[in-house]
């Protein structure tokens, strides 16, 4: 694959947008920006294919989301970029090129929210929002060194925002610090009395999928517990090849629901990868991703066992840091299906999964996650508060 065009930032410059603020609140004085899957009135939600945006008209809406930060003092000041479709975890969209990684100046940002983790991480904004359906917060906020949450399915208000698999799809945000992350969850996560965390587990198959280095310096990092939490005996959920198995055909047989019709009738060119997922994507049977359902409602009891009412699992967010940018076709699919089975742990089970930057590998940073019990996203986030000032 040719080294795809590299972006200034993760702005869409071709559709600015801004919104001032309009209410005063905890987050006065602070800029944000949305990825170009939420719905701004007046504006099309392009989703990352240019084809997508002539052949749709302006949202008639704004997101939720959106009108909570505004009237809380927040400043939209920009759309960013996404991978066509959300489907895919590099980063690279062939229409538009690349955002850039601020950690990692040769490698990926990660997908499919790459525009929002990109213009995080290089200070053009204090947070942003994004989507996450098979990683595609946590991916781009590992590589990226920057907190990214993927919230418990369903617990955030996704009306006025583009879907790709609504059995998975969950709408999430980035920060450079943990009292951000907090502060915009306390505004966009429901209250709730989610019982206190108390212990943290590691996920034994993930630290060995992953990299030695960060598997190690997690080992490290929380062999004496981590911000209050007591370290528990190892936890152990079988292959992680299942979980992909299973995430795989059910995510893309509901892709094909959303956007089977659009590309028929529109026959629109995919760069490589997002291409062939959807030639696959419309050949998988009802009875096909009726098994592939099957076998995630196993999973995801078993992972909901696993983390109780009070119990936390810790990973590397992803396998390694960054790859190249002129990394070939085979290496970026070869990484996302490794990526893949260790993000689908939260996938299939619906559980909260936040990323923080305290991992690295000899290129660059790489996340370190905890999942949490359903509802626990908010317990997460002060988790991560109270690690952030100890430190």
């Amino acid at each position: 694959m040719e080294t795809p065009v590299t972006l200034e930032n993760g702005f869409l410059d071709f559709d600015p947008v801004q919104l001032a603020p309009t209410g005063r609140g905890p987050l006065d004085g602070l800029r944000f920006a949305v990825k170009d899957v939420y719905d701004i009135a007046g504006t099309v939600t392009g989703i990352g294919h240019p084809l997508y945006r002539q052949t749709h008209s302006p949202a008639e809406h704004t997101s939720p989301l959106v009108d909570t930060l505004l009237a809380a003092g927040a400043e939209l000041v920009g759309k960013t970029h996404t991978d066509e479709l959300t489907y895919s975890l590099a980063g690279q969209n062939a229409h538009y090129g690349t955002p850039p990684n601020p950690a990692v100046p040769d490698g990926i940002p990660g997908g499919s929210s790459s525009g929002s983790a990109s213009v995080v991480a290089a200070g053009l904004v204090d947070f942003a929002l994004g989507s996450d359906t098979g990683g595609s917060v946590r991916v781009p906020a590992s590589y990226c060194g920057i907190y990214g949450l993927r919230p418990t399915h369903g617990l955030v208000d996704d009306r006025h925002t583009a879907h790709l698999a609504k059995s998975f799809d969950t709408l999430g945000w980035f920060a450079r610090d943990a009292a951000t992350m907090a502060a915009v969850g306390r505004l966009l996560l429901p209250a709730a009395s989610a019982p206190a965390l108390t212990g943290i587990r590691w996920l034994s198959e993930a630290l060995d999928m992953a990299g030695a280095e960060p598997a190690e310096q997690l080992r490290a990092l929380t062999g004496d517990g981590f911000a209050g939490l007591t370290l528990e005996q190892e936890a152990s959920v079988g292959p992680l090849d299942a979980f992909f198995e299973a995430f795989r055909p059910a995510q893309a047989f509901e892709a094909w629901q959303y956007f089977g019709d659009w590309i028929t009738t529109h026959n629109p060119q995919f760069g490589p990868g997002v291409r062939e997922r959807f030639a696959a994507a419309a050949a998988i049977t009802p009875a096909r991703a009726a098994e592939a359902r099957a076998a995630c409602d196993a999973l995801r009891q078993r992972v909901r066992e696993l983390v109780g009412e009070h119990t936390v699992l810790c990973l590397p967010t992803t396998p390694t840091s960054a790859i190249p940018l002129n990394a070939s076709d085979q290496e970026v699919d070869q990484v996302r299906l490794r990526t893949l089975c260790m993000t689908a742990v939260a996938g299939t089970s619906g559980l909260p999964q936040l990323s923080l930057p305290l991992l690295h590998d000899a290129r660059g940073p790489v996340g370190l996650s905890l999942i949490g019990p359903p509802g626990s996203d908010q317990a997460l986030l002060e988790l991560a508060v109270k690690w952030e000032q100890s430190q």
